[in-house]
């Protein structure tokens, strides 16, 4: 499913700021969709470092220690569930770390994982650290739910700020199994990249330059979706930290405008970060608030 975003400037009678991307017109669509990295397309029994590239965005796949290789997924001779055609494997018995960079900013990254875990009862924490260049934003870990051989999770992490370079870390071993090894393969890695967008309350020239004068009036938001979702629409600071949550609930498919009282809210000029979530639904906007 794809959404369809889109910023206008709303009716003659009730004055609105207008949304546009930098560099385009005053009113256009936005897509912020998913990106799924399956790696089948990588060169089959090559070691890292490996570059993929998938609708736009370029990963650049490195490896700390042994490192990994991209293998069949069926190698050991069967295949972890979810896994298929070819995955990220490691070279040795020996704990190994995934470096991931990206040639754009993100808001959301997860990769499936199966530790090597025979007959398990309890599983391995595995930990996500995203970084903006060398710079921390933030961390996140996952342990699978159902435990057992070669078991499968999902690691993720999201993050508004935006990062563009992530490392995935074999962080501790399962509490009381003890037929486990510190190694880990990975397949269906998952990228959002963020979308750039301003607000500003004059028209903008078609070069998209920014109006100086302050923000008195509020915002909408216009959108279109092809089927019912769960909406959420909230508005961050660049620490990620939630600053209010514009509007939560399912929407029909359809068109939908939705106000954005911007100028109600006590906050500064500066950049934030507008967010809109949903059901296979993932955008997050830059937004440059001046009042």
């Amino acid at each position: 499913m794809r959404t369809t975003i889109t910023f206008i400037r709303g009716v003659t009678a009730v004055p609105m700021l207008l949304f546009f991307m930098v560099g385009l017109i005053s009113s256009g669509s936005l897509y912020a969709q998913a990106v799924l990295f399956d790696f089948n397309t990588a060169p089959v029994q090559t070691s890292l470092p490996v570059t993929l590239t998938e609708n736009g965005i370029t990963a650049y796949l490195s490896a700390t220690g042994s490192g990994f290789s991209i293998q069949q997924a069926n190698v050991l001779g069967f295949t972890p569930v979810g896994f298929d055609g070819l995955c990220i494997y490691p070279n040795s018995v020996f704990a190994a770390d995934l470096l991931i960079s990206f040639n754009q900013t993100l808001s959301d990254f997860s990769i499936m994982y199966s530790p090597q875990e025979l007959g398990c009862d309890d599983s391995a924490t595995m930990r996500v650290t995203a970084y903006m260049d060398t710079n921390w934003v933030g961390t996140n870990t996952a342990t699978v739910l159902n435990p057992g051989t070669w078991p499968t999770g999902t690691l993720s992490c999201s993050f508004p700020a935006g990062f563009n370079n992530v490392i995935v870390h074999y962080a501790s071993h399962p509490p009381t199994c003890q037929d486990y090894g510190v190694i880990f393969m990975a397949d269906n890695m998952q990228v959002t990249p963020i979308n750039m967008a301003v607000i500003s309350h004059n028209d903008v020239s078609g070069a998209g330059i920014l109006s100086p004068n302050p923000i008195t009036q509020d915002t909408v938001l216009s959108f279109y979706l092809e089927e019912t979702s769960p909406i959420t629409v909230t508005l961050f600071d660049l620490s990620g930290k939630a600053i209010t949550t514009i509007h939560k609930g399912t929407l029909a498919a359809g068109p939908h405008i939705l106000s954005c009282p911007l100028s109600a809210l006590a906050i500064d000029n500066g950049l934030y970060l507008l967010k809109v979530s949903g059901s296979n639904i993932s955008h997050t906007f830059k937004v440059v608030v001046m009042k």
